[in-house]
């Protein structure tokens, strides 16, 4: 699925690296298209104060649209 730049999206998958979870909301930054064909993104998200926490590329796999059913919630984000 192509998404638009500067969209709010959520994951579809954790990124342990990042602490991040399946259900996190992300800013996306831009758009990639690998020389094979692979689209992936750049993210950067934000904690509940709108400081920056991470900033990486993820495949575009690891995205989905926000839906219409869904709300937003808080979760604490583990310092291990």
């Amino acid at each position: 699925m192509k998404f638009e730049p500067y969209t709010d999206v959520a994951l579809t998958c954790d990124l342990p690296k990042h602490r991040l979870k399946r259900g996190d909301i992300v800013k996306l930054v831009d758009r990639h298209i690998a020389a094979d064909g692979t689209e992936s993104y750049s993210i950067e998200v934000f904690n509940a104060v709108g400081d920056t926490i991470a900033v990486t590329i993820v495949p575009a796999s690891a995205l989905e649209a926000l839906r219409e059913d869904e709300v937003f919630c808080a979760r604490p984000l583990n310092l291990a």
